[in-house]
């Protein structure tokens, strides 16, 4: 074993469904007025997966976009970890199908479940075992949440969306690489503000339950926005001193996609300039914790990060959990 001094993004990708689904389509069924939801949201179009789609296959097309981005060995990857609240089944975990599925035959893999914060978890784990181990760390933070959403639900119908992002996290010797500040909170208080309410231990399936009891909801919106908007502020404040950082020292901010007033409202808060901010929500919805892996990988794409680039990324969702992280690239 071999300690690094740092860890770096050596590696991006990200998958998609083929299928679009405009607004229109769901503001009829729902009987909104055309553009209501690209004014709430900022959302025009989403993807949601088709009948023979899994998790762990478009899991696996990030993953390996972003293996084949970073030129390493699928031999040299040591950990897996995959961030989903749609796993394939409740029980086996699917992150070792998705090792599986990528050839990943020296990796340790495991499922984290942590909403819409769930990358940034992963993220921080991956950094710290890069560091320690001195070994790469593929992660993968994937959803098909156009499953569990209530198509008659408003608040849930018009957010949630389908896809994967994937980063490859390398031991580095460049002290000005990977996590340089990190925040991470959680808030039980707002426990049930976003939830699905059967299928767990405490309320199991059962026969004759209703169908909306194992859909998502969301319980109070204008609370989760303001709890959301508070988390993810506080948090990027508290991650930004960490690394000795200011707002005018971050190359681009990469919010969780929420909501487009929600990462508006957190970037005026920190003082950030709006053009900084990587916005994906119009085109993608909201995937949950795919949204920030997805968007560094379309960012990636279309100007790629400078070697001495500042990210700021940030997120708040289900639990409450959230957190922020300052990223050197």
């Amino acid at each position: 074993m071999s300690v690094a001094r740092s860890a770096r993004l050596s590696g991006f990708g990200h998958a998609v469904p083929s299928r679009r689904v405009a607004n229109a389509e769901i503001e009829t069924k729902l009987g909104l007025e055309p553009g209501w939801i690209e004014r709430r949201t900022g959302i025009r179009e989403r993807r949601w997966a088709a009948e023979g789609d899994t998790l762990t296959g478009l899991a696996a097309r990030a993953g390996a976009a972003a293996l084949e981005d970073a030129a390493l060995s699928r031999s040299d990857i040591a950990l897996t970890l995959l961030a989903t609240s749609t796993p394939d089944h409740l029980l086996p975990p699917s992150a070792p199908l998705l090792a599986h599925h990528l050839g990943l035959r020296n990796s340790g893999a495991i499922d984290l479940a942590g909403a819409c914060s769930g990358f940034l978890y992963a993220l921080t784990l991956a950094d710290g075992f890069a560091r320690a181990q001195g070994k790469p760390v593929l992660v993968v933070a994937a959803n098909i949440l156009s499953r569990r959403i209530n198509p008659m639900e408003r608040a849930s119908a018009v957010l949630f969306a389908d896809a994967a992002g994937a980063v490859v996290v390398a031991p580095s010797d460049d002290p000005q690489g990977g996590l340089l500040g990190v925040d991470l909170a959680a808030d039980g208080d707002g426990y049930d503000l976003i939830s699905i309410a059967a299928g767990g231990s405490s309320r199991p399936f059962m026969p004759g339950m209703a169908t909306s009891d194992v859909l998502m909801t969301m319980r109070d919106g204008r609370e989760m926005f303001a709890r959301a908007v508070e988390m993810m502020t506080t948090c990027a404040i508290r991650a930004m001193a960490a690394s000795g950082s200011n707002a005018g020292d971050i190359g681009r901010f990469v919010p969780h996609q929420a909501n487009s007033r929600i990462f508006d409202a957190v970037c005026d808060r920190l003082d950030i300039d709006a053009s900084k901010t990587v916005r994906t929500i119009e085109d993608y919805g909201n995937s949950s914790a795919a949204t920030i892996p997805l968007s560094l990988s379309l960012a990636h794409e279309a100007r790629p990060f400078a070697p001495s680039e500042k990210l700021l990324l940030t997120a708040a969702g289900a639990g409450l959990t959230g957190g922020a992280v300052v990223l050197g690239l």
